[in-house]
């Protein structure tokens, strides 16, 4: 699916991350895509995203739609036509949004499946809970001082904030379940570290026993981005069994 270029403002973006095993994490994905493996673990979570203003790039932000959405997400890597490539699988997306819903998948990528999600915020704390109908998660973060970024995968909070700046091609499956891309980018990214004071999910506690364990969270907050459809072969075409058979 080929989108003209969309534009919004994330108001707010909670990258809730998990360090899991790498055998855990290559059941989430298809064939094709790998893990991306950071001392010694793959790197997953979910994306709690609030958008404002968001709408086709070319029409003023004042008549942009406003939702809150959800996303779960692995870093993956995959064998491209000039060499390894990087970037995120998305096998669930959920959003309160009913246009988001209807729309998702049809007129622009990725299919999106209903839920409620509840926030309350401040400058300094944020509470966001997300209920689907099989997924839940609650997550209540402060927000802290740069040098208080606390991580096992990476050192320092710019390791961190680069790894996934890195990653703006995103995968997820369509409704006939092929994938599709979709790619982000911004000329402002930044990101703040928080600290979690409470984090639950059933996404990451289904996974086999001590196989997941919740790592750090960043925040972004008014971020202008903009979507496009990139120019990408499916993964799997480059690889080494595809070029040997």
């Amino acid at each position: 699916m080929t989108i003209p270029c969309m534009a919004a403002t994330i108001e707010r973006r909670l990258l809730v991350n998990y360090r899991v095993d790498p055998d855990a994490g290559a059941t989430l994905l298809p064939e094709g895509l790998r893990p991306q493996v950071v001392d010694g673990s793959a790197v997953a979570g979910v994306c709690l995203i609030r958008l404002g203003h968001f709408r086709p790039a070319w029409m003023p932000a004042t008549v942009g739609h406003r939702s809150e959405n959800a996303a779960h997400r692995v870093a993956v890597e995959w064998d491209g036509p000039e060499g390894l490539r990087t970037g995120v699988y998305i096998p669930r997306r959920h959003s309160a949004s009913v246009l988001a819903r209807v729309a998702g998948g049809r007129v622009f990528p990725g299919v999106h499946e209903r839920a409620t999600v509840e926030s309350v915020e401040s400058a300094s704390n944020l509470s966001v809970k997300f209920d689907a109908a099989d997924l839940h998660l609650r997550v209540d973060v402060e927000v802290v001082a740069r040098g208080m970024f606390r991580s096992t995968l990476f050192s320092d909070l710019t390791t961190a904030s680069e790894f996934f700046r890195k990653d703006a091609v995103g995968w997820s499956p369509t409704r006939s379940g092929r994938l599709e891309a979709l790619r982000l980018d911004t000329n402002a990214w930044r990101v703040e570290p928080g600290h979690v004071l409470r984090v639950e999910s059933s996404f990451f506690d289904a996974l086999p026993a001590g196989t997941a364990q919740f790592d750090h969270v960043l925040v972004m907050r008014q971020v202008p981005v903009v979507w496009s459809s990139p120019i990408e072969n499916p993964p799997g075409m480059f690889s080494s069994t595809a070029t040997a058979a």
